[in-house]
């Protein structure tokens, strides 16, 4: 199955995050891990959408269903990085680039800015081809 990129609301992010650090969970353990968690039946909702759009399956296990992430935790990434960047940002990767710097407060260690300064090498490099 091919999933499109759909936006996720702010709970069913929060499923798939423990979904992917768990690997695997009953709608009970989603639950657990939620912070604030809404109902039981609100889970079983939740995952069911899920499901729908294609970023989980169940599993039967005796009488319950264990659910699994279906979409690559870096495809899911990009995705929701392309969505934050075209709803916050215009669209602009360099804008979006330079919240995230002016926003780090500690600041880069050196082996953080040496891959930065690859990455901007690299896409000079690309830009030139």
């Amino acid at each position: 199955m091919v999933v499109r990129p759909t936006h996720l609301s702010r709970r069913e992010r929060q499923i798939m995050d423990i979904l992917y650090r768990a690997g695997r969970a009953t709608s009970a353990e989603v639950r657990a891990a939620m912070p604030d968690p809404p109902s039981y039946s609100a889970v079983r909702a939740l995952l069911r959408i899920l499901e729908e759009k294609g970023h989980v399956r169940h599993e039967q296990d005796a009488a319950r269903y264990v659910f699994i992430p279906t979409v690559n935790r870096a495809i899911a990434k990009r995705s929701a990085l392309r969505h934050v960047i075209t709803t916050f940002f215009d669209g602009s990767a360099s804008q979006a680039m330079a919240a995230l710097v002016e926003m780090s407060g500690r600041g880069f260690d050196d082996d953080e800015l040496a891959r930065l300064r690859q990455l901007v090498d690299e896409a000079k490099k690309r830009r030139k081809e």
